[in-house]
């Protein structure tokens, strides 16, 4: 075969072929012996709706224009139910609540006001009393959150009823098997849920109001707490970090403290970015399936609360994603290196059903790159870890030089990466890039000191340790330390920027939906993450010269790489305001940049077309830094200071 330069291979995974048939699922449950889920489908403009198996397949219950997606803390979360024959969900246009027969033989009928209120998370009460839910409402002095109970008398409008308030936030509304109780989360801004939420327990009257007082139960001073819920016996089951690992905690009825069900050095709980999420659910009266993460790998496994015997799941995944159980099954978004994530139900020995595939793409023989674990020696004698994917494309001879190197740096910044079978890195490498996708300190699966050695540290550390990887990939002769570059969205953004500005590893960057400027990042942004900088940067005005000192947007001079930027118009996390002054910033200092916005997307991609344009413009970027002709047909970008473009 003709050697084919690096970045111009053609390959099978073509945007169009990503996208025929792609989808998101999420959130699975399990009623009544059936298995439904949310489903996120980019080829209908992102529209999510709720799916369940049926004799034909998967089958969408919520019709268009209907889009199951709540606006909560902007990240949403599980918005929906089942409860007898009735689907409830939220819809996102509107926010409100609507009813649906599982039949389909109705359409969607509203149940909460429009009031402008939004509601999530969605949980039936054990008595039949409604739904539990979580809501948000924007007010004169600010947005105020609550935990409220939607009575389900009938069909008409009505407003549900607060139970508790008072706190910034709240979370996971989990009411007990007699009625009496609700177990919640709440926090306060200062704390992000993984930092200090709180377990509560709210006494109910008969008809499910608030009674007395909400008794705190763990949590709180420096420890958080994640996923409460009942046993049978009325025995609350959550997961607590007290000593530095989110471990399986139990509190019987009248019991003085809780205590460790089966305490070990890994992780069994998840940074709560979105409401509904879960690690654990139950099998039955004593028996309890969970994930975790050890030395950064998930398992799947049953723990008995009688013994603490913890005994995995033999399953050939490697991430598992929600977890649900009708008593025989475990039902949980699955994924492994070699396969695309998929809906599985699972029996306790591990053989899978595949209910539904998040995409209708066979994976590609000889076009997957293989995950390699990198654990990496940081420049302040720590270690760092990330998973390596060397290029990989049989139907191409490469060059014996070695490949160039794209940087991912994850969003959060307490996200993680696993190494599972991801079409935005094997885009790169069946390209003919090497990749590494960077866990940096800061991110989850390696324990609490780990995430929290990104406190004060943010826009440094994150930054250090993406430059640090790739320079030792770099120095082993794994890649072309002349040709790196790095990518990052969200507060990877801010990484990404930080690296060009403060280091000269990287050749290019491109920022999506990125983080410019900390200052504007912490007074323009949503409640839910307004007082996150307190802990990763500091708190303002304090802080207000380290804000500065961390900020690309005031060192656009020190930038001698092109980027690229890719924004949503709607995006109220990270606003068009953040890249567009950093884009001025940089033509100020004459450093070049292109720049592309997507009406009708908010913070994270959804659409096809989006995605594909976005795919797309980025290898052109790309192409046009390293001297390649891509083999597909790529826009061309409009650059600000173009002539400044360095020759590749």
């Amino acid at each position: 075969m003709t050697i084919t330069p690096y970045g111009s291979w053609p390959s099978p995974l073509t945007p169009a072929v990503l996208l025929a048939g792609a989808r998101g699922l999420s959130f699975p449950r399990v009623h009544n012996g059936q298995v439904y889920w949310m489903e996120t489908r980019p080829e209908e403009k992102g529209r999510c709706t709720v799916c369940t198996v049926g004799p034909t397949g998967a089958r969408a219950l919520v019709p268009a224009p209907f889009n199951v997606r709540s606006r909560i803390h902007e990240y949403g979360g599980r918005a929906f139910a089942v409860l007898g024959t009735t689907l409830y969900f939220v819809n996102f246009s509107d926010q409100r609540v609507y009813a649906q027969p599982l039949s389909g033989d109705a359409a969607p009928v509203p149940l909460t006001p429009n009031d402008g209120r939004r509601w999530g998370e969605c949980v039936p009460d054990s008595l039949g009393r409604g739904l539990w839910l979580v809501g948000e409402q924007d007010q004169p002095e600010g947005t105020e959150n609550f935990l409220a109970l939607l009575p389900l008398r009938d069909k008409e409008a009505q407003a549900p009823e607060v139970v508790a308030s008072g706190h910034d936030f709240y979370a996971t509304p989990c009411p007990s098997p007699d009625g009496r109780s609700l177990a919640f989360l709440a926090w306060d801004q200062g704390d992000m849920p993984w930092d200090g939420a709180r377990l509560y327990r709210q006494p109910l009257t008969d008809a499910g109001h608030a009674h007395g007082e909400p008794e705190g139960l763990a949590g709180g001073n420096g420890t958080s707490v994640f996923q409460p819920g009942w046993s049978p016996d009325g025995t609350l089951v959550f997961v607590h970090d007290p000593e530095g690992w989110w471990n399986l905690f139990e509190l019987p009825p009248e019991a003085p403290a809780p205590r460790p069900l089966c305490p070990r050095a890994a992780e069994f709980g998840l940074p709560l970015w979105q409401l509904g999420m879960e690690s654990w659910c139950w099998i039955d009266d004593h028996r309890l399936a969970c994930l975790w993460f050890e030395a950064g790998q998930q398992h799947l496994g049953v723990l008995d609360r009688r013994t603490g015997d913890l005994l995995p799941v033999p399953a050939a995944f490697d991430h598992f994603d929600g977890l649900a159980s009708d008593g025989t099954r475990l039902v949980t978004v699955a994924a492994a290196a070699n396969a695309f994530p998929a809906l599985v139900a699972l029996n306790l020995e591990g053989s899978a059903e595949v209910l539904r595939s998040s995409s209708d793409l066979p994976a590609p023989e000889g076009a997957l790159a293989t995950p390699e674990p990198l654990t990496f020696p940081t420049r302040d004698g720590a270690v760092a870890h990330g998973y390596f994917y060397a290029p990989k494309n049989d139907a191409v001879q490469a060059p014996t030089a070695p490949p160039p190197l794209l940087v991912i740096s994850h969003g959060g910044p307490t996200a993680a990466t696993h190494p599972v079978l991801n079409l935005k890195v094997q885009f790169w490498t069946s390209r003919g890039f090497a990749v590494l996708d960077v866990n940096y300190r800061g991110s989850t699966g390696y324990g609490r000191a780990y995430r929290d050695a990104l406190q004060g540290q943010w826009g440094a550390r994150d930054v250090e340790d993406c430059v640090d990887g790739a320079e030792a990939l770099a120095q082993a002769g794994k890649v072309d330390g002349d040709r790196m570059a790095i990518r990052g969205s969200s507060a990877g953004g801010l990484t990404v920027l930080g690296a060009l500005a403060f280091h000269d590893c990287f050749r290019a960057g491109t920022s999506l939906y990125g983080v410019t400027d900390l200052e504007a990042l912490a007074t323009e942004t949503h409640k839910f993450e307004a007082r996150y900088l307190d802990r990763l940067v500091g708190p303002l005005p304090e802080a207000k010269a380290r804000y500065q000192a961390r900020s690309p947007r005031h060192h656009a001079a020190g930038i001698s790489a092109p980027v690229l930027f890719l924004q949503g118009l709607e995006d109220k996390i990270v606003p068009p305001s953040q890249p567009e002054a950093m884009i001025a910033a940089m033509t100020e200092a004459q450093v070049p940049s292109a720049y592309l916005t997507f009406p009708g997307e908010q913070h994270g991609f959804r659409q096809a077309e989006t995605l594909r344009t976005a795919l797309l413009a980025e290898l052109s970027f790309y192409g046009r830094v390293f001297g390649f002709t891509p083999a597909d047909a790529t826009p061309a970008l409009t650059f600000a200071c173009e002539e400044r473009l360095p020759t590749p």
